[in-house]
Parts: structure tokens; sequence; C-alpha cells
């Protein structure tokens, strides 16, 4: 089995990269947080998961360790599959879906596209006592609920949520003690 690839990015779309190692072109599935973090490198490092199936078999590459060790973690809940453990990945990134499934946050959790209600409660108990083994992320449970207060609150206002979470986590990144108030007015003039 393929668990890591390291070589040079023969041509990169948001939700594919072809990576030429040794001679040989790997087709590899990423999610969008891994686009970011590759786009504009010559160069690239992977950590793989192989999906092996009957009729083919399919790679799915990330970033980081801890983003490919929670995409294992949601493929295991029955009727996630890799294309749509895949996709939440692109929709939120692994350490806000973690730290959503850990305090049981349905509305978080549910506003990633093609994640209903049940879907979201399966993942939550099923997964809530697994998610010990990843790597925690920059921030912690307790900066998790403003942050998700105001993203919920931007994505009301009609603003993509993947963009809304840029944007608060930056400002969280660059001031951690801001209030809910401050951090929606400031994200508020940054998406204006």
């Amino acid at each position: 089995m393929i668990g890591y690839l390291k070589g040079q990015i023969i041509s990169a779309k948001p939700t594919k990269i072809l990576i030429d190692v040794n001679g040989v072109g790997y087709l590899v599935n990423i999610s969008l947080s891994t686009f970011d973090k590759i786009s504009g490198k010559e160069t690239v490092s992977l950590f793989i998961y192989t999906n092996v199936r009957d009729d083919a078999i399919v790679l799915f590459g990330f970033f980081s360790e801890a983003e490919k060790e929670m995409f294992e973690l949601l493929i295991s809940v029955n009727g996630i599959g890799p294309k749509v453990a895949l996709n939440m990945l692109s929709s939120i990134e692994y350490t806000e879906l973690r730290n959503a499934i850990a305090t049981s946050d349905l509305p978080r959790i549910t506003a990633i596209p093609g994640i209903g209600k049940k879907s979201a409660e399966r993942l939550v108990l099923e997964l809530k006592g697994k998610l010990g083994n990843i790597t925690n992320g920059e921030l912690g449970f307790a900066d998790h609920g403003i942050k998700s207060e105001a993203i919920s609150a931007l994505s009301t206002l009609g603003y993509n949520t993947k963009i809304a979470e840029k944007v608060v986590g930056g400002l969280l990144q660059q001031s951690p003690d801001l209030s809910l108030e401050e951090i929606i007015k400031k994200a508020l003039s940054a998406l204006l």
C-alpha cells in the first residue's frame, strides 16, 4: 500500500493533483485545504490513503498526517465513504471538525454540504471517544465556541462558510482575546 508520496507537481486542480515520483505519475485526490497549502509549490509531500476497490485503486492525499487520520476516522463511520469524507475535509478544517464532533456541535456538522442530521448524529456517536489520537490543532476547545458562533453568524448573513472560517481564524490568530461581537464586526468589515 502507498502511504506517502514526495515528488514534483505535474498538474494541480482543487480536487486532484498529479505527482511525478521518479518518473511515475500518481493521480491523487486531495481536499481543498490541502490544495491551499500546496498552491504555488513545485514539489510536494503528501500522506496517502490507498483505497482499493474491485474496479480501481484510488489515492487520497493529505498535507498533514493528522488530516489523514481524521479522514480514516470519518470513513470508519457507516455511510461515510472516501468521497464524502474528502468533501467534508474540503468544507471544514479537520481541527474544526474534530472540535465540532468532540463538543457535539450538530449545527456546525450539518452545515457541511451533504451531511444531514442523522449522519451528524452518527458521526458524533461513533467518533466522540476516538478523537484523542488526533493531533490538537491551533485552537483549543474554549476558542472553538466563539469561533464557531462567529462562523455561524456570518453564514446566516449569507457569507460562504469556508471564507468565513478563514477570516475568523485569521482574526483569532492575530488577536485571540477578541469577544464574539468584535470578531463579527471585524470579519464583516474584512468581507465587505
